[in-house]
C-alpha cells in the first residue's frame, strides 16, 4: 500500500515519510518530522519541531506533538519527541517537546492509549502499554513505568515516578511517587489495595499476588516501617520479585524529597 497524504494536509519536503502512511486533510507536518510505516494521522493532526513517530500509530483530530514545552526556561533548544510503535492518540492529546533539564528528550515507547484531551508535558517518560483517560494531566519530568493506568481527570505533579502495574483512581491528585502493583486514589492520592485486577489479567501467579498484597498491609496499612517489613516479610517467604521490587521502590521514594525518588538531586 502506498503512502497516502491527502492534497490538503501542509507536509514540509524535509519531513521524512515512510510507507503506508495516511495523512488526512488539514494535517501540518514539519520539516524535522520523521513517521514511520503504517501509521495514520486522520485530519488537523499538527506535527512540530523534532518529532520521531514510530510504525502503526493512530492519531486523531486535533492532536498536537512537538510543540514548544509549557516551560518559562525554555530558550529554543534542539530538544525532541520520541514514540514507539502502535500507540493511540485520541482527540486533542497534546505532547511537548522537552527542555534541556535532562536528556532533551519526551518519550513514549509501545502500545500506549492516550485518551481525549490528555497531556504529555515535557521531558516525559512514559514506558509501553501505559494508558491515559480523558483529561489526565502530566505535569513536566514525570516518569511512568510498563502496564500503569491513569484514570480520567488525574493531575500528577512534576518529577513524580508512577511503577508498573499500577492504577491511579479518576480526579485523583498525584503528589507522591506511585508504588508499583498498587491502586491508589485520593486528593492527596495514597495506595488502598493491591491491584489484583491488572495483576491476573497480566497471569501474575497466586502467590505473588498474596505477597504483594501482605507487602502492602504491612507498610501501607499497619505502617511498621521498611526495614521491619522487609523482615517480616522474609520470614514469611515472601519476598519474591515484585515484593523486591515493590521495597526497593519505596526506598528510594523515602531517600528523595516530598515523596518523590527523583528530587533527590535537589536534596543534595
Amino acid at each position: 500500500m502506498a503512502t497516502h497524504i491527502s492534497d490538503r494536509a501542509a507536509v514540509d519536503p524535509q519531513a521524512a515519510i515512510a510507507d503506508e502512511v495516511e495523512i488526512g486533510p488539514f494535517c501540518v507536518i514539519g520539516p524535522q518530522v520523521t513517521i514511520g510505516r503504517g501509521t495514520k494521522l486522520m485530519a488537523n493532526v499538527t506535527l512540530l519541531g523534532r518529532v520521531t513517530l514510530g510504525e502503526d500509530n493512530k492519531l486523531y483530530p486535533g492532536v498536537v506533538i512537538g510543540a514548544e514545552p509549557q516551560d518559562l526556561s525554555y530558550r529554543g533548544g534542539d530538544t525532541q519527541v520520541v514514540i514507539g510503535d502502535g500507540n493511540v492518540f485520541r482527540e486533542a492529546v497534546t505532547v511537548n517537546r522537552a527542555t534541556e533539564k535532562e536528556k532533551g528528550v519526551t518519550s513514549i515507547g509501545n502500545d500506549c492509549f492516550l485518551m481525549a484531551c490528555s497531556h504529555v508535558a515535557h521531558d516525559c517518560v512514559v514506558g509501553d502499554r501505559v494508558i491515559l483517560a480523558n483529561g489526565t494531566l502530566l505535569a513536566g519530568h514525570v516518569r511512568i513505568h510498563h502496564h500503569a493506568t491513569l484514570s480520567g481527570n488525574v493531575g500528577v505533579h512534576q518529577f513524580t515516578t508512577i511503577g508498573s502495574y499500577s492504577f491511579i483512581g479518576g480526579l485523583s491528585r498525584v503528589l507522591h511517587d506511585v508504588p508499583p502493583y498498587m491502586l491508589i486514589e485520593g486528593n492527596p492520592s495514597r495506595p488502598r489495595c493491591v491491584n489484583v485486577v491488572a495483576l491476573r489479567r497480566n497471569s501474575f501467579p497466586r502467590e505473588y499476588i498474596e505477597a504483594l498484597s501482605e507487602a502492602h498491609r504491612l507498610l501501607f496499612r499497619v505502617k511498621v516501617g521498611l526495614d521491619q517489613a522487609c523482615e517480616i516479610l522474609r520470614n514469611q517467604g515472601h519476598l519474591v520479585p515484585p515484593v523486591n521490587h515493590l521495597l526497593n521502590f519505596v526506598q528510594e521514594q523515602q531517600e528523595g524529597r516530598f515523596g518523590r525518588a527523583r528530587e533527590r538531586r535537589k536534596a543534595a
